[in-house]
């Protein structure tokens, strides 16, 4: 597993982190919006959208208007990259999974199909 991966696992382990994310699906917003969605402080939020930028989720832009960049201005977006990365790591583990069950379907009708043919064998006797 990559770095990256493993970034994008860590920051959305966090409730409060996917909360975010499922709000800046809807559009892109403002610190100060992100807050007061998730009914935390300012500087606590900063925080999670911190760990968000870090990993590589989520960017910033600010409005055009605001030369001195003020951090109230900051508007957050995702970033489509890493949810590609994590879909395509759980693609392969999804295809994993499948091939495995069903070998173990093959399996269990095999074991199935000789307790039967047994059976009846011994019927015939």
């Amino acid at each position: 597993m990559s770095k990256d991966l493993d970034a994008t696992l860590a920051a959305l382990a966090d409730p409060t982190r996917r909360h975010v994310v499922e709000l800046l699906r809807e559009r892109p917003r403002r610190a100060g919006e992100l807050a007061a969605a998730s009914a935390m402080s300012g500087p606590a939020m900063s925080r999670h959208l911190r760990v968000l930028r870090a990993s590589g989720l989520v960017e910033v832009e600010f409005e055009e208007e605001q030369v001195d960049h003020d951090a109230r201005l900051r508007v957050y977006r995702l970033r489509p990259e890493p949810f590609v990365d994590l879909q395509a790591w759980l693609d392969q583990v999804q295809a994993f999974w499948s091939n495995q069950l069903d070998a173990f379907k093959t399996h269990a009708e095999r074991t199935h199909e000789r307790a039967h043919h047994r059976t009846y064998e011994g019927e015939q006797t």
